[in-house]
């Protein structure tokens, strides 16, 4: 029999200027059973405003969700256990991001770390692009044991590249080395994550100009690393090799003429297929990954089957697609070819406000 499958989903409950209304309930969880493609509604708090990315420490339970919240000198980060025989979701702490915009999290392989990227947006308070929290024996956050602000020559894209913008903290499959994309620089940063949380910077790669680097896929291998492009709808090929880093390939995400601008990235789990997401033009585009040299090529551009899939998923298994379909306020599921890596379109709608993740997990 196989282990239960459930879903955490961030859904927007508070309005800001760059989202098109918030209609979503704040962190909820779902049960998901795979072979039937049904779903129930076991948790949810609305406690905690517009969450707009999350982690789950499979291990504990434990589900670390993030604040983007407008206006705020910084967002924030909290956690919550979620208990499968109770049905509960309980809060245990929070902490201040030390940056506005709070983006991402991540919880560190060794499961001792939660990472924080913010995307800023001003210079009041602290503005920090990357804290550390140590977690602590219950599962909640100690204060940041470190951070570091990203900074150097700014992109072109005036209004958009105005500053620094990390948008994802990525750790490496070995462990003790994260990635950083920062929209504003156009770069990927490497750092060193020591034992007591602090970062030392270690390599970078620069991407083509006016592309704005939003969230990063790894191969299983360490040495492919995917970058979501947002501001020109671009995914871009980089290859790690003992600590360097390099621009290998660019490929547009999206069909010719359209408006659009990428958003999430995922690998297939036999790393044989990449997928890209598009807001605007909204669909998923589907690559194949060159299992010796790591190069891409273009399969198919499927539509999202809602408005702006800012986020989505496989699961474990690799079966299926969930795409959280921000303004269709669904989240849809998508079966998936494994040998092919095409996507079909189920049918099935998770109906939800304003869904902007969706995070599967087996505890």
């Amino acid at each position: 029999m196989s282990q239960p499958l459930y879903l955490a989903v961030g859904s927007l409950n508070r309005e800001a200027p760059y989202f098109q209304g918030a209609r979503g309930e704040g962190l909820t969880i779902f049960s998901f059973d795979e072979d039937a493609l049904g779903w129930t509604r076991l948790a949810n708090t609305s406690t905690i405003d517009n969450p707009t990315f999350l982690s789950v420490d499979a291990a504990s339970g434990i589900v670390y969700a993030n604040s983007e919240v407008f206006g705020w000198h910084e967002g924030t980060v909290s956690a919550f256990r979620f208990s499968p025989a109770t049905k509960t979701l309980t809060y245990i702490n929070k902490q201040p991001t030390l940056g506005s915009i709070s983006a991402y999290n991540m919880v560190s392989r060794d499961r001792r770390f939660v990472l924080v990227a913010n995307y800023s947006m001003g210079s009041d308070g602290p503005d920090q692009s990357v804290a550390v929290f140590p977690i602590r024996k219950d599962g909640g956050l100690a204060p940041a044991a470190t951070s570091v602000r990203l900074d150097g020559p700014l992109g072109p894209v005036a209004d958009r590249q105005e500053r620094p913008h990390a948008h994802i903290v990525s750790e490496i499959p070995e462990g003790g080395v994260v990635l950083v994309a920062d929209l504003g620089l156009d770069q990927v940063v490497e750092y060193a994550l020591s034992n007591d949380g602090t970062l030392m910077r270690s390599a970078s790669v620069t991407l083509p100009a006016g592309a704005g680097p939003r969230h990063v896929a790894q191969h299983a291998n360490g040495r492919f690393i995917y970058i979501s492009n947002e501001l020109d709808s671009t995914v871009s090929f980089v290859a790690r090799d003992a600590g360097s880093m390099t621009l290998k390939q660019t490929l547009s995400t999206i069909r010719p003429g359209v408006e659009s601008h990428g958003a999430d990235i995922h690998l297939s789990p036999d790393g044989r297929f990449l997928y890209c997401s598009n807001r605007g033009e909204d669909s998923i585009a589907c690559f194949m990954v060159d299992q010796a040299t790591g190069q891409l090529t273009l399969q198919d551009i499927q539509p999202s089957g809602g408005k702006t899939p800012r986020n989505f998923a496989l699961t474990p298994s690799g079966r299926h697609v969930l795409v959280a379909n921000q303004n269709g306020d669904a989240i849809v599921i998508f079966r998936r070819n494994e040998e092919t890596g095409a996507l079909t379109d189920s049918g099935k709608r998770i109906e939800i406000g304003t869904p902007v993740c969706v995070r599967p997990f087996i505890l």
